[in-house]
């Protein structure tokens, strides 16, 4: 059976212990005018003004996943909720929810096939731009980068059990991943002050 399409970045499914995920985290800033949409679901980095921005493809370490911001709405001065960043807001309180903890697995769809023998391998992304209606990331695992380099953000531990989702023969198969390049696992460099 073919796998389900629309692509949603990556969402949290539990802990690498086997736990389930209690919904926890914590709060970051967005640079007043950061020009950049983060999408529910995107992976965010640190940046060197002590603020966080959409990681890239290619960036690494990276702190986790966004998960909706708040901030004053510059225009009509009110308290906005968003589930995603719409980029260039003139605000000085915008404050993101990022998911930091470096144990979380996430699911996410892998743009190609993945069969078993590709688990444990790790991955890039392809960050593409998500969805301003709903506000969901579209990111994808990018299967073709699958490769033992410890600067591959993400690194895939299993396949998903939902039957309409799992057919690994074609592209769209959800992928279990735990984050590999963490801002907050042991070893990584800091940022330059």
């Amino acid at each position: 059976m073919a796998n389900q399409s629309g692509n949603f970045g990556l969402r949290p499914s539990r802990m690498l212990g086997g736990t389930p995920f209690n919904n926890s985290q914590n709060r970051y800033r967005i640079l007043k005018n950061y020009g950049t949409a983060i999408f529910q679901g995107d992976l965010v980095k640190a940046a060197t003004d002590g603020t966080i921005q959409r990681a890239g493809a290619t960036d690494f370490p990276v702190v986790g996943v966004f998960n909706g911001v708040f901030y004053t709405d510059p225009t009509t001065q009110k308290p906005t909720w968003k589930n995603y960043y719409p980029g260039t807001i003139s605000a000085n309180d915008i404050v993101a929810n990022v998911i930091d903890d470096p144990n979380v697995v996430y699911e996410i769809k892998a743009d190609e096939s993945f069969p078993t023998d590709h688990l444990f391998a790790n991955y890039s992304i392809v960050a593409t731009a998500g969805s301003t209606q709903s506000g969901q990331s579209k990111e994808v695992l990018d299967v073709s980068t699958g490769d033992s380099s410890s600067t591959f953000v993400l690194q895939a531990i299993d396949i998903s059990q939902d039957p309409d989702n799992s057919d690994q023969t074609v592209s769209n198969v959800n992928v279990l991943v735990r984050i590999n390049a963490h801002q907050y696992k042991g070893g990584v460099e800091g940022l330059t002050v």
